[in-house]
């Protein structure tokens, strides 16, 4: 469930129309709505009541600093993958005590950093960054708390591009290797190893792969434990998925029972990163259609967003519900269309013979489930605009980052002396 209903005939994020935010800032525009992340959020901490997890929510899929401050007075830690969401995390006031630091490739410069804030623990991802990790702590004369990201090799069976969990992917380390590295990494001096992570991949609507890579994760506990280890926490990672449009959706509660099972007895403290489940239904992407073009095999409604605003349909092919803000009669006909942007690729198409009420120039649409790695994602391709983001609270909304423009672009780029008007 989301809060983005219709109500005398306009789409509403809570009890806003979405008709008069676009008059207020312009599209296209993301709106996020502070009822829909709060009721995802509560649906994990519900769920998983009985086994008092630290829930973190996973920065990059949706790191507007005030959607964090939102979710941190919920009591939402993070889990960043980048010096930069640190800084985002700890800036939009969520406790460095609630964060978990993950990544394939973080610098010595990142490293410190985290460890200066006080983070909670950094998950390490390949020997060399554990030398790292505890050269950076050395010269700090601090102790880095750390657990290992394990690579359990199971196929989450989702898109190639968002896979981590198999043993070809460029997450973790190998499983096999897990008691010989836990070992090291106890011996070291300024490194407090304290448990194990893994994240299997994104978007998961089957929920045994998850059953698989947690059953692998015990078995490997049970044998830390043999060999003298001290395993205090486990960090289960994100990827739980969510229906865009016709596709089914797990429940935070199917999810939890899955863990309460594969894990059962183990006794650690756990850690949960979920993103999209949390902010992608709590969002939409509002546009203006441009034209309405007759194809020679096809109909085409040109918006005014594009593929640089919303990259997964281009990225991974994604689906997101296309609904007019201005709501149709329940008896409209629908006309098969094609919706696209104005850029200059063909991939900038946000749906191909998708059924749709007659529309007009000017009219507006909502792309749904844009919550989640749309914004983020976002780039300034073809000299575009950032779109800008709205937060809204039951009937007000406030504009959480300005449209960014060619203005500020150019703002940001200089000509060398030598360089003469041409």
């Amino acid at each position: 469930m989301d809060h983005f209903q219709y109500a005398d005939g306009r789409l509403h994020a809570e009890a806003v129309p979405l008709s008069t935010i676009a008059e207020a800032v312009g599209t296209p525009f993301y709106c996020y709505s502070t009822a829909t992340l709060e009721r995802h959020f509560r649906a994990f901490e519900t769920a998983f009541a009985d086994m008092a997890p630290t829930i973190c929510f996973a920065v990059k899929s949706n790191s507007n600093i005030a959607v964090l401050r939102f979710l941190a007075g919920l009591g939402a830690g993070a889990d960043v993958v980048s010096g930069g969401e640190t800084t985002r995390a700890l800036a939009a006031g969520v406790p460095a005590d609630r964060i978990v630091y993950s990544g394939v490739g973080k610098t010595a410069e990142e490293v410190a950093a985290a460890l200066k804030a006080g983070i909670w623990q950094i998950n390490l991802e390949s020997e060399p960054e554990l030398e790292t990790v505890a050269r950076v702590a050395q010269s700090l004369g601090v102790t880095a708390t750390v657990g290992i990201r394990i690579n359990p090799d199971v196929d989450a069976n989702t898109h190639a591009k968002i896979s981590t969990g198999k043993a070809e992917n460029k997450f973790g380390i190998d499983w096999m290797r897990t008691r010989e590295v836990y070992a090291r990494a106890a011996s070291m001096p300024n490194i407090h190893i304290v448990g194990l992570a893994l994240h299997i991949g994104s978007q998961l609507l089957d929920l045994e792969p998850y059953r698989a890579a947690y059953s692998r994760m015990g078995q490997l506990v049970e044998t830390l434990r043999a060999d003298g280890q001290t395993v205090e926490r486990l960090d289960l990672g994100g990827g739980l998925g969510i229906g865009y449009g016709p596709n089914p959706s797990q429940t935070p509660a199917d999810y939890a029972e899955v863990v309460r099972t594969a894990l059962a007895g183990l006794d650690c403290e756990l850690t949960l990163e979920p993103g999209r489940a949390i902010a992608g239904n709590a969002g939409v992407l509002v546009t203006k259609v441009i034209y309405i073009k007759e194809g020679a095999t096809r109909k085409f409604a040109i918006v005014d967003a594009a593929m640089n605003d919303l990259m997964r349909p281009a990225l991974y092919d994604a689906h997101h519900d296309i609904v007019p803000v201005a709501e149709a009669a329940a008896d409209a006909h629908l006309f098969d269309m094609d919706v696209v942007g104005p850029i200059c690729e063909t991939g900038d198409t946000f749906a191909t013979n998708r059924p749709l009420p007659e529309i007009k120039a000017g009219d507006l649409l909502a792309l749904r489930t844009a919550g989640a790695y749309g914004a983020v994602m976002a780039s300034m391709y073809n000299a575009r605009a950032l779109p800008p983001e709205v937060l809204v609270k039951d009937d007000t909304f406030h504009v959480v980052r300005q449209r960014i423009g060619v203005d500020d672009m150019l703002a940001r780029e200089s000509v060398p002396d030598w360089l003469t008007e041409p």
